[in-house]
């Protein structure tokens, strides 16, 4: 067999601790939303995405409200751009590779059926060419310390200045140190942080109103715009790809034990 999966009940708070695998793993929110630390990133997963991560590289798989995590393991990378599988990638999941993955969790199909389905998957891996919500933590003990705070309460509207002040520094030093630490100015940083927040919520259907306030926006309007000007797309967009995640579950009881 070439492609194993597991498929794994994750109740709100559980935590798959730093772990690697010794061949290469795609991690998939089959439903709800899925937080993966890696490589000092934070991606978050919804249903219409999935992460791939290569052999040996240390991650950590959060839930923080009701998930299923679905996971193939994989012993070679797919043969079209074979390099550029050595980085972790986000995958899209569209509605054909999603019920593909329910069909070669079937453990009665047949050996044939099941090399044919294992070469379609592998055909049907693109990586994501849009700009993922990526909030990269940075180095410097300072700044780290600011992005952790952001991450606990990413609704905090204190400034770059009053940042500064809180861990000992001027605000021009911490915007330096956020752009040389992370690729991006500070604001952007909060700005993903934000959103990146925001997912779970919204893949559980929470109202607009609701989620845009709760991660630090007085307006809709103003979360939506931020929304569209990372991701492309509105939040009903990025979540209303593909609202059948249930079919691929049913098809794979799900267990409790990583893998």
């Amino acid at each position: 067999m070439l492609v194993s999966i597991g498929t794994y009940a994750m109740p709100a708070g559980t935590r798959f601790t730093q772990h690697t695998h010794p061949i290469h793993q795609l991690a998939w929110a089959s439903h709800g939303t899925l937080t993966v630390d890696v490589e000092a990133r934070r991606w978050v997963l919804p249903t219409t995405r999935a992460l791939w991560i290569p052999s040996g590289v240390p991650h950590e798989v959060v839930s923080t409200s009701r998930a299923t995590m679905t996971s193939l393991y994989l012993p070679t990378a797919p043969p079209a751009d074979a390099g550029r599988w050595d980085a972790v990638q986000a995958v899209h999941v569209p509605v054909l590779l999603a019920e593909l993955i329910g069909y070669l969790g079937d453990p009665d199909l047949g050996s044939g059926s099941r090399s044919r389905g294992e070469a379609l998957l592998l055909d049907l891996l693109r990586p994501v060419t849009t700009t993922a919500l990526e909030a990269p933590l940075p180095a410097d003990p300072r700044a780290r310390r600011v992005a952790l705070e952001l991450l606990d309460d990413p609704a905090c509207a204190r400034a770059v200045d009053a940042w500064g002040r809180r861990v000992g520094t001027s605000g021009r030093t911490l915007a330096r140190l956020f752009l040389a630490n992370t690729g991006m100015p500070f604001g952007r940083w909060r700005t993903l942080v934000r959103l990146q927040t925001a997912l779970p919520a919204l893949a559980a259907g929470e109202p607009l109103q609701r989620v845009s306030r709760s991660v630090g926006y007085e307006t809709v309007s103003a979360f939506v715009a931020a929304f569209r000007r990372e991701t492309g797309t509105t939040p009903g967009a990025y979540f209303g790809i593909r609202r059948q995640e249930t079919a691929v579950a049913a098809r794979s009881p799900a267990r409790r034990l990583p893998s």
